[in-house]
This record gives C-alpha cells, sequence and structure tokens, in this order.
C-alpha cells in the first residue's frame, strides 16, 4: 500500500549490503558539476585574464575525473546504492583531485580552495560519522601539505604575491573549522530529516494496519452472510437424514453430531455479523464524556484511580470514532497511567467555540531534557518500572500521538505541574467545529484519507464492553509493552 519511491530501474543487486542513502548518480552528477566549473575556472583565468598556469596538467587532472565519470556509468547501474567505503573512496578521490589542482594553481592561497569541505558536507548529510571524519582528516592533511607545496599562484605578469605564513595559517584554521562547523551541521540536518521520514512512514504503517483491522468487521459480515445459505441447506438434509434412517442405527450419533455442529457454526456466524452491525447506527457516533469513558476503561485494571470531570454548556460534543484522535487521545491517557503513582486526572471542558481535554498524573512529570523535545520521533524515557519491571519504549508512541492529533487540528501542550505537586500535564485544544468535522471526516494523508475506517471501537462477540481497538493491530489495548512518555 506505501509507496516506496523506488526508481523503475533497480533490481536487487543494485542494492548493495551496507548501503548508504547515496545514489551512485548522485556523485557522478556532482562531479560532472565539478568537471565543468573546474573547465570553466582554468579557460577564464588562462585566456580571460591572461594569468600563466600549466594548462596542460590541469586539464589532464580535470580530464581525469570525466573519465572515472564515464568508468562509473559504463561498469555500474546509475541506481546503484553505494556502500559507505565506496562512496568515501569516491568522495575521497574528489578531495585529492582538487587538492592536485590546486597544487598547480597557487596552493591554500587559491581561493578555491574552500571547495575542499564540499565533499566533506556531502558525508555528513549520507555517510557514517567516522567515514565524515576521516575524509576531514584527510582534506585538512592536503590544506596543510599546500600550505608548503605548490606551484605559484597565477598572477599579472608573471609577478608572485607573497603572503606572510601567518595568513596562510588563518586560511588553515578557517577552512578546518568550517569543515567541523557545517560538517556537524549538515549532519544533523540530515538525521533529524531521516528520524521525521522514517517515524511519519511508522504513523502512516500503523493507521494503514489499523484500516485492515476494522476492514476485517465488514469481511466477517460478508463471509456470515454468504455461508448462511449453504449451512441451513446441510442442515436441513441432516434432519432429512436423521427423520429417515432409524433411530437407533449407526447413523444416528453422526448425524447428532452433525447437526449439533451446523447450529454451533450458525451461531459463530451470528456473533460475526453482529460485529459489523454494531460499528454502525448509535454505536458510530459517541459523545465527548462516553469518548473519554470508553478509552479510560481499559486502563482501570492496573490499581491507578482514574477520575473524570467534564464541564461545559450543553450541547456536549458529539462526533463520529475516528482512529486518529482515539489513538492519540488513548495513548496519552495510557501514558499517563504508567507513569502516575496512584492516580490519573481527565478533565474535559467544552464552550461554544473550543474544547478542551487534558491529562494530569501524580508521576515523575517530564525529564527536563526530554520536555522541549516531545513530539520529535524516537525521543523514550527508558528504564521506567511498572509492577517491578524495566521497560522501555522506542519513542515513537507519543510522536505519532502528537502528529495525527495536530492534523486533526488540535493544539498539543505538555508540562509539568506547578511545585508542590507532582506530575505531568498534557493538554489537546481543538477549536469545536474542528473537532466535531475532524470527527466525521479524519485528515489521513495520501491514500489513507480515502480509506480511513469509520470506526475504531470492536466488541468482543460475548461481551458488550467495547475498548479501544490498539493502532499496534489489536482489537484490545496492548499493555505487555506500553510507549513511551516522550
Amino acid at each position: 500500500m506505501l509507496d516506496r519511491n523506488f526508481p523503475d530501474d533497480v533490481t536487487p543487486d543494485d542494492f548493495t549490503p551496507g548501503a548508504t542513502l547515496l545514489r551512485l548518480r548522485t556523485l557522478v552528477r556532482l562531479r560532472w558539476i565539478a568537471v565543468i566549473g573546474q573547465s570553466a575556472a582554468v579557460l577564464l583565468v588562462y585566456f580571460g585574464f591572461g594569468f600563466d598556469l600549466p594548462l596542460g596538467f590541469c586539464f589532464a587532472l580535470i580530464a581525469l575525473s570525466a573519465w572515472l565519470n564515464i568508468f562509473l556509468r559504463i561498469w555500474f547501474p546509475a541506481s546503484r546504492q553505494l556502500s559507505a567505503g565506496l562512496a568515501m573512496a569516491l568522495l575521497g578521490y574528489d578531495i585529492l583531485q582538487l587538492a592536485g589542482l590546486l597544487a598547480l594553481t597557487g596552493g591554500l592561497k587559491n581561493p578555491f580552495s574552500i571547495l575542499l569541505l564540499v565533499p566533506v558536507v556531502v558525508s555528513a548529510s549520507a555517510l557514517p560519522p567516522a567515514r565524515t571524519v576521516l575524509l576531514g582528516v584527510i582534506a585538512l592533511a592536503s590544506a596543510s601539505v599546500l600550505t608548503m607545496v605548490h606551484m605559484p599562484l597565477p598572477w599579472v605578469s608573471g609577478s608572485v604575491p607573497t603572503l606572510p605564513l601567518l595568513y596562510l595559517g588563518g586560511l588553515w584554521t578557517a577552512l578546518a573549522l568550517s569543515i567541523g562547523f557545517t560538517g556537524i551541521y549538515a549532519f544533523r540536518v540530515a538525521k533529524e530529516a531521516r528520524q521525521m521520514s522514517d517515524a511519519l512512514a511508522a504513523a502512516e504503517l500503523v493507521l494503514a494496519r489499523e484500516h485492515q483491522i476494522s476492514a476485517l468487521d465488514g469481511l466477517a459480515a460478508a463471509a456470515a452472510h454468504e455461508l448462511g445459505t449453504p449451512l441451513a441447506t446441510i442442515a436441513l438434509v441432516a434432519r432429512e437424514l436423521e427423520r429417515d434412517l432409524p433411530a437407533d442405527g449407526p447413523q444416528a450419533d453422526d448425524l447428532r453430531l452433525l447437526r449439533s455442529q451446523v447450529a454451533r457454526c450458525r451461531h459463530i456466524l451470528e456473533r460475526i455479523g453482529s460485529l459489523g452491525e454494531e460499528s454502525g447506527g448509535h454505536f458510530d457516533r459517541l459523545p465527548l464524556t462516553s469518548l473519554i469513558e470508553e478509552l479510560a476503561a481499559p486502563h482501570r485494571e492496573f490499581g491507578i484511580t482514574i477520575a473524570i470531570d467534564t464541564e461545559g454548556a450543553p450541547p456536549e460534543p458529539v462526533g463520529r470514532r475516528d482512529p486518529a484522535i482515539l489513538y492519540g487521545l488513548g495513548n496519552l491517557i495510557e501514558n499517563a497511567v504508567d507513569f502516575a503513582r496512584s492516580a490519573v486526572e481527565i478533565k474535559a471542558h467544552w464552550t461554544q467555540d473550543r474544547i478542551t481535554i487534558e491529562f494530569r498524573d501524580d508521576g515523575p512529570g517530564f525529564p527536563p531534557d526530554v520536555l522541549d523535545k516531545i513530539g520529535e520521533p524516537y525521543i523514550s524515557t527508558r528504564g521506567r518500572r511498572r509492577g517491578g519491571l524495566e521497560e522501555s519504549g522506542l519513542g515513537l508512541g507519543l510522536f505519532i500521538a502528537k502528529t495525527l492529533l495536530e492534523r486533526s487540528g488540535a493544539q498539543t501542550r505538555f508540562a509539568n505541574r506547578q511545585p508542590p505537586e507532582r506530575g505531568a500535564v498534557v493538554r489537546a485544544i481543538w477549536d469545536r467545529s474542528r473537532f466535531e468535522v475532524a470527527q466525521a471526516q479524519p485528515e489521513i494523508p495520501g491514500e489513507l484519507q480515502s480509506s480511513a475506517p469509520e470506526a475504531v471501537f470492536t466488541r468482543e462477540p460475548s461481551s458488550t464492553n467495547y475498548s479501544h481497538a490498539a493502532i499496534s493491530a489489536g482489537p484490545v489495548p496492548r499493555r505487555s509493552g506500553p510507549d513511551e512518555r516522550a
């Protein structure tokens, strides 16, 4: 269901073990840009400015890069994902090739020496940190050699400008700081972008799984309807055979067993078919207070007191059960229960214009280093204890919940209770019209929007207790491994 954005010409052989996100096509194109730029600079300096430089040697190095590009395009498919080692080798060649050109044209005195940091920045955005550090060392080593070993800087009338060693040291220091700062900056930006992309993909995946689970209700009802007729025929034939055959005959016991099993099958199908009926009608829409009560009900079995306080002028908000909003609210309740020592307070307040739902617990609250990062993917409070057991999360539960709630129009706020009280406070605030519209028409991105399930409350066939269907693909809330506080 999810588009992986693979190009059409990718084959399984193109994926290298330990491959990075960097494709050969990207490096080849960047090198062609470098070849064109280097050629234009050399020609402009030689013919435009009339500066004397070793034109043949310069174009020999430029041609080497061009031939390397041609070789790579012939030998490897353009869509090949590069391993970290091969990508580092190609970027290392780019550093050395540029260092060779600079050695022919003035060394570190050449203003184009700043381009030594470009391969390092490319590496920082796509390769592991260790590879980037090694490329940075290569670039700085090349700059150090260029400070002492180089041909004269081309200049007017063959004169050579004399720059003091202190100035060259300043250039080297500036280049080193630029490599370090831009490398770290590019690495952090690329890492956060990858985390955000992975986490959003996880959110879409769990919503797709929730849709598949909800669709099972309709499939089960259809199966019950289709199987009803053949089962009725089997029951009729069994009854006729039981009437025609002797009551004490050898087939009597088998016929009675057959009829009992047919009756059992019909009873099972009736129970399955009732699921589809109960997900619609008045069960499909619920007042806000009832919605909160049903979300809180599965969490009352863990020794934590859950107090619900609602306040607002009539009419009370009523909306359709939307899996995105229900998962978001359910996750906030679950986190509060997980961290609470003894009690959780849920307060719902509404006016004609606004709806506010607030969750308070008496636990340790949000750690200061996590509070500012809440809502980012893979931010987790680890080493929690509940019931004497050590537990930890992946850092995605609250991110998904916050994202889904905000897509429905909510504003989410996270804070700690004011001393001397202890615990966390989480608020979700909607415009009333947006909340009720969002419940009827959830905002789910992409193809999930057209296939969003209408209900996420399911019922066990033998029970009248509806419970929140956890988005991790189960009909009841998962309690074996709670998500994270953040």
